[in-house]
């Protein structure tokens, strides 16, 4: 998709959202509030965006976005570790699964959404999607945790579903991306301990500091982190890879 319909997306979207909020909170909410986080992302740009976090020896910086306060949370890391993957794959059949990355940035890759409601996204289930192609690269950012969770029935095994799904959506050689905050999902949480998905590759990021600071560490160190506490947000994030 070109590069016009992924900005429609992210002014569509953001728009949506911007009304929703004006009608639940009135226009002095969403005032205040957006003199508080232009504050905040300009001090983060002046004082905090020479900071760097590191994964497997590779230093990247942090992603610093006013929509959704990317220096408050984990998109902060996530984004940062997506956007260098996506490099590699240039010109190459890409799918995201949860439409985050075109609130960012315009993208040219495919976007698989259930629930978010825009001209070019594919507003279908994750475990029902059958696309005539498949992809080089598929990635899933903070995404995972919602399936089967956050939906009315809740379904304990749809996560295990989702990614057997995507495994058949990868073209030869194409790889898998997937990040995910520990403490939010149960269910994934008790799949993750008990080793159910086969990741090629996993990586652990902590939080440890209120300004948002990210260290990489060993899996005994998230599995039991908490969502929320004692930051706000995501502690602990799981990056997994799977490779064909």
């Amino acid at each position: 998709m070109g590069n016009k319909v992924r900005i429609r997306i992210k002014r569509t979207t953001l728009l949506s959202r911007m009304k929703e909020v004006l009608k639940k909170k009135g226009v002095f909410y969403i005032f205040k509030n957006t003199i508080k986080r232009l504050f905040s992302y300009y001090y983060f740009k002046i004082f905090k965006s020479h900071r760097k976090f590191k994964l497997q020896g590779k230093n990247y910086s942090y992603f610093c976005n006013i929509y959704n306060a990317t220096w408050k949370n984990e998109r902060a890391v996530e984004i940062s570790i997506s956007n260098e993957l996506i490099k590699k794959y240039k010109n190459k059949k890409v799918l995201e699964v949860g439409n985050v990355l075109s609130h960012y940035s315009p993208v040219t890759h495919d976007i698989l959404d259930k629930y978010e409601k825009s001209k070019g996204i594919i507003n279908k289930d994750i475990v029902d999607f059958k696309p005539s192609k498949k992809y080089d690269l598929i990635i899933s950012i903070s995404t995972l945790e919602h399936v089967g969770f956050d939906e009315k029935p809740k379904d304990k095994n749809k996560i295990m579903l989702a990614v057997k799904n995507l495994k058949k959506m990868l073209a030869k050689n194409g790889e898998i991306l997937i990040t995910v905050p520990t403490g939010y999902n149960p269910y994934l949480d008790k799949i993750l301990k008990k080793n159910k998905i086969k990741f090629t590759k996993k990586y652990c990021l902590k939080r440890i500091s209120k300004d948002n600071k990210w260290v990489e560490v060993k899996w005994q160190e998230i599995k039991n982190s908490k969502y929320n506490k004692p930051f706000l947000n995501a502690n602990g994030l799981f990056i997994g890879i799977i490779k064909k």
